[in-house]
């Protein structure tokens, strides 16, 4: 880094008058590279060649005086952040100001003191650096938390889209619907602007967001029973009936989502989406029979597009439909199902859309499933919660758990390289899905530490940190908590059974911070 005084600092001194010049050149030249210019046209001239630490301006110069010269050097990029200091004969108070008010950092009179000028100028280059180094640092941590930031947003959409097609293989539907349906929403979007319509609503949304909540608009269907649900053949009354449900649990499920995370906005998107997509124009639909714009337009957008998937492609009640009277369904629906106007953009794009059907045709895969029934609306982080009858805020109570568990080890100084490692909140972001081997089977927080778990017989340290934090919390926050197949323990009895299985199931390092800090457990449980 270069010092205040440092020689490899670069001054340029602007003055008509060659004497003033050479005593200002030869004041510098001992600590400083200097170069002169006689007038602010040569000043410019040798700012293309090089960018100085500073620059002394005369102000009284011909042609272009130094008011003029700090105005453009203000106006470019390249110029504005040069620190300028006036060294004039004027002495004027309002010609000070003057100079100031345009973006000088100080004004000394001539004739000057020669180390009064060199002061000044140690002084002025610090800062000047100081304010560089700040500004980089604040660039650098910018860049930081974008990319941090683009992670998590990353990591957001990694999991709303392995819940929903966690949705989507419950439906027993083809694989596919949430890529073909994001696809056709964003060729909407582009063609709603292309074509001047809606802008004044669309221009208003983050479209990424709208797009990424979009994989939500069926998340409501983990509530329904899988007896309705997959039921080859036609739904009776009272079926059907529970099954238009699934819009008003997706609403319940989203605004819990909602109340636990600060950056909302994207679910708001999901919300509208989830609760309107089966209204239709004419006032027919579900779940409010409300009627033409007033359907909010993400709903009329995910409508016609979430029909004509279904159309194009194998449902458990009927065989898929070709492109072509897929079309005459959708045109028929025109004013009574979809929003006119949106159904003609759609039906003039029509090759637009089937080459995203041709394009994504991917095979369900539900051997991977195990899903047991359960009816009622529950949050997104505990969905899988929802699936095994536990309490609904317990993904709440295990993060809770990981987090104080995770403060103890630091306080003791433990596993300190592997914690450093790690992004915290983004490690406790993904303690939602802990559990998700209760629909498809990973992750090590089942293996012990005597080597007798599953699904790898892991031991000791080999089982990875994450999964030795999350096996005491998980068994501590279960043991805590109403079970279907008992009522909840009392937080000594939990303490006790975590005691007695240190170093068996275990790590007993972990297991005495645990012990060290129970209150605190109980505390939050409380």
């Amino acid at each position: 880094m270069k010092t205040a005084d440092s020689n490899f600092s670069k001054i340029i001194i602007v003055d008509d008058d060659i004497t003033n010049l050479t005593v200002a050149k030869n004041a510098l030249t001992d600590r400083y590279i200097v170069y002169t210019a006689p007038s602010g046209a040569k000043l410019f001239q040798l700012l293309e060649k090089l960018t100085p630490d500073l620059i002394l301006l005369d102000i009284e110069m011909p042609e272009m005086n130094g008011y003029e010269v700090i105005k453009n050097l203000k106006k470019k990029e390249k110029t504005t952040d040069i620190p300028v200091i006036f060294l004039t004969t004027i002495i004027d108070p309002l010609s000070e100001v003057k100079g100031l008010s345009l973006g000088a950092i100080d004004y000394i009179t001539k004739p000057f003191s020669r180390e009064l000028l060199l002061k000044r100028i140690e002084l002025h280059l610090l800062v000047a650096e100081q304010r560089k180094e700040l500004k980089d640092y604040s660039e650098g941590l910018e860049k930081m938390l974008s990319k941090k930031s683009k992670a998590v947003f990353g990591l957001q959409n990694a999991i709303l889209k392995t819940v929903a097609e966690l949705v989507e293989s419950r439906d027993n539907i083809t694989g596919g619907h949430i890529e073909r349906t994001q696809e056709y929403l964003t060729m909407f979007v582009n063609l709603l602007f292309k074509n001047g319509i809606y802008i004044d609503v669309i221009s208003k949304w983050d479209i990424n967001l709208f797009i990424m909540s979009s994989q939500l608009h069926d998340v409501g269907k983990i509530a329904i029973k899988d007896s309705i649900l997959m039921k080859p053949g036609k739904l009776t009354k009272d079926e059907f009936n529970e099954m238009k449900k699934h819009t008003i649990y997706g609403i319940d499920i989203i605004k819990k989502i909602e109340v636990s995370t600060p950056e909302s906005v994207f679910l708001k998107h999901a919300e509208i989406m989830a609760g309107s997509h089966h209204e239709k124009w004419d006032g027919s639909g579900y779940p409010n029979g409300i009627a033409g714009e007033n359907i909010p337009l993400q709903g009329r957008l995910m409508a016609i597009v979430d029909v004509y998937d279904a159309l194009t492609n194998l449902r458990p009640y009927k065989e898929k439909f070709s492109h072509e009277d897929s079309m005459e369904i959708i045109k028929h629906g025109r004013e009574k199902h979809f929003d006119p106007v949106i159904t003609d953009i759609f039906l003039r794009y029509e090759k637009e859309f089937k080459r995203v059907v041709d394009k994504i045709c991917f095979i369900s895969d539900r051997d991977f499933m195990n899903i047991e029934e359960k009816t009622g609306p529950e949050s997104l982080g505990d969905l899988m919660d929802a699936r095994t009858g536990m309490e609904s805020n317990y993904s709440d109570k295990l993060q809770q758990n990981l987090r104080i568990l995770i403060n103890a080890l630091k306080d003791h100084d433990r596993y300190r390289e592997a914690l450093a490692s790690w992004d915290i909140d983004v490690f406790l972001m993904s303690a939602q899905l802990y559990n998700i081997e209760k629909i498809a089977t990973i992750g090590s927080h089942h293996e012990k530490w005597d080597g007798s778990g599953y699904p790898l017989a892991l031991k000791g340290n080999e089982i990875p940190l994450q999964g030795r934090l999350t096996a005491i919390v998980d068994v501590y926050s279960a043991l805590t908590c109403d079970r279907p197949d008992r009522g909840k323990l009392s937080h000594r009895e939990a303490v006790e059974i975590i005691k007695s299985n240190s170093g068996t199931s275990f790590d007993p390092r972990l297991v005495s911070v645990f012990l060290e800090y129970e209150k605190e457990f109980e505390k939050a449980g409380s």
